[in-house]
């Protein structure tokens, strides 16, 4: 492509993104994201909110705006206004906040039948509220709705509208696929003939996934030479969603050389923040952000990783704060496990590699997941010469619950030969357990306890009531994360499984400082 073009990344995630069915974002997570957004990921510029919607909503901008207003940001904070005289842009002015996203007809079908206007007069209404916005020293920028379907049906009404306007004090004219019809040959079309027309115009293209072609057309936008784009963490956004960030920033590096100035590092952190307050789960396949995309699970993978990463791309997981696993499972292959032991620093003979691989097929074959974090309690049960060996024990514990009152835990462990007992309470039963546990380690032995970063309970398929329970759970510990696992018919029982294998875990990293 010549020379390497910049392209500007507007977010659209608190307010496109609110709108996947389902979702709402309080005011101080909208805040949070917004700061993920800005400072750690770096993107040009973030739609945080419709106005007029709620007074939660106006509490919400308002605290962005103050927020950005301190870091010197509040010029990339926009909120999306209507048509409507005065009303959204007063309503943007009180909030703080100092740019206004302008809804506008960019069909003329949805001038005609929604507004019941004639295109000069809805030109007309969108110039006084410009003028007005003006007046108050607010930028505008204006999205065409539905466009898409403009370009198609009425063309010339999408040039009406545009010269009726170009002669204004206009920023951006924001292209939005709003009903997610248009395929990339399409896009590269009317995006040329609106750059043709007007050159020197500063376009955004927004982007709907209903035919998964989202990042397909945002790409083809890119190659009809767009100035900006419209994306979301993790793709949420109403109906399929938008074109996600994640997949749009790796391509755009990967496949044109485009600049941005997205901190790749940063996606997969704010992709989990955003799972976590939706309530959205990322599917475990999701290109660049999914669980298991930097997975191989097939053993000729793993040799060929071992002969020169023969099964890598660009897409190396540390750039999105990330690093490569190699699932355990019935088509492992011994070069996958061997790579999985290596990295636990544990080097096995031939015999006992061929022992610890038909286990490994056995649990696989029983759709168990095997993590890697397994692998030393495999090889122990395996081998039978104590490669773990365990150092803490649990001797006996009780949890309680009893409605109305808080669940309480008391706990005796055998750490090192050395016996300690606590009891705690907490807000369930496996967090009582852990309050209790971080007593005798904290207070009693005056260490450091790893924090709990997730925690995951799935049922096999098929499960019935009496079925195991698996839980994973996510630590980090000394600036390093991993996972345990536990399974069994309670759920509480499985969770401390899991926490009794990190427990091990840690135990032979204290060796390791001491």
């Amino acid at each position: 492509m010549g020379e390497r073009v910049k392209i500007e990344i507007m977010d659209t995630t608190l307010r496109d993104g609110e709108q996947t069915s389902g979702v709402s974002f309080v005011p101080h997570e909208k805040l949070m994201i917004a700061r993920l957004l800005l400072e750690d990921l770096k993107v040009d510029r973030v739609e945080v909110a419709s106005a007029r919607v709620s007074d939660g909503e106006f509490e919400a901008v308002k605290m962005i705006c103050d927020w950005a207003a301190r870091r010197n940001l509040l010029h990339k904070v926009e909120v999306l206004g209507f048509v409507d005289g005065h009303t959204s842009v007063d309503w943007i002015q009180s909030t703080g906040c100092r740019v206004i996203n302008l809804l506008c007809k960019g069909s003329l079908k949805h001038c005609t039948h929604q507004l019941k206007k004639t295109p000069e007069e809805h030109i007309e209404d969108i110039i006084n509220v410009v003028h007005y916005a003006d007046e108050l020293d607010i930028a505008v920028n204006v999205y065409l709705e539905d466009w898409s379907n403009g370009m198609k049906d009425s063309p010339e009404y999408v040039f009406q509208l545009m010269d009726g306007l170009k002669a204004t004090s206009i920023k951006r004219y924001m292209l939005p696929d709003t009903l997610g019809i248009l395929n990339p040959l399409q896009v590269i079309e009317y995006m040329r003939k609106m750059k043709k027309h007007y050159p020197d115009m500063h376009f955004d293209f927004h982007a709907h996934n209903d035919y998964d072609l989202a990042v397909s057309n945002v790409l083809a936008a890119v190659l009809s030479g767009v100035k900006g784009l419209h994306t979301t963490i993790n793709g949420l956004g109403e109906r399929a969603g938008n074109a996600p960030l994640a997949s749009v920033q790796a391509i755009l590096k990967d496949h044109f050389s485009a600049l941005t100035n997205i901190d790749e590092s940063r996606l997969n952190d704010v992709s989990r923040v955003v799972e976590s307050y939706s309530g959205i789960v990322i599917p475990a396949n999701k290109p660049i952000v999914g669980e298991n995309v930097f997975t191989q699970v097939a053993g000729v993978h793993a040799d060929g990783d071992n002969k020169n990463n023969l099964y890598c791309n660009d897409l190396l997981p540390e750039r999105f704060g990330r690093k490569r696993e190699y699932a355990l499972g019935k088509t492992s292959g011994k070069a996958n496990i061997r790579k999985n032991l290596e990295d636990l620093g544990l080097e096995l003979d031939e015999d006992s590699m061929r022992k610890v691989t038909e286990r490994i097929i056995e649990l696989g074959d029983k759709k168990e997941l095997v993590t890697q974090e397994d692998l030393p309690y495999i090889v122990s049960d395996v081998l039978k010469h104590g490669v773990v060996s365990e150092k803490v024990k649990l001797k006996s514990y009780i949890v309680t619950l009893a409605h109305g009152l808080k669940p309480m835990a008391t706990v005796r462990m055998e750490i090192n030969g050395k016996e300690f007992e606590e009891n705690s309470n907490g807000d369930g039963q496996y967090d009582a357990f852990v309050r209790a546990l971080r007593k005798i380690y904290k207070v009693t032995l005056g260490r450091k306890f790893p924090m709990l970063t997730n925690y995951a309970v799935t049922i096999p398929p098929g499960g019935r009531t009496d079925a195991f329970v698996q839980t994973v759970i996510t630590w980090s510990f000394e600036d390093k994360v991993f996972r345990t696992r536990g399974l069994d018919a309670d759920q509480t029982e499985a969770a401390i499984k899991a926490t009794l294998k990190m427990l091990n875990i840690i135990e032979s990293e204290y060796e390791n400082i001491d």
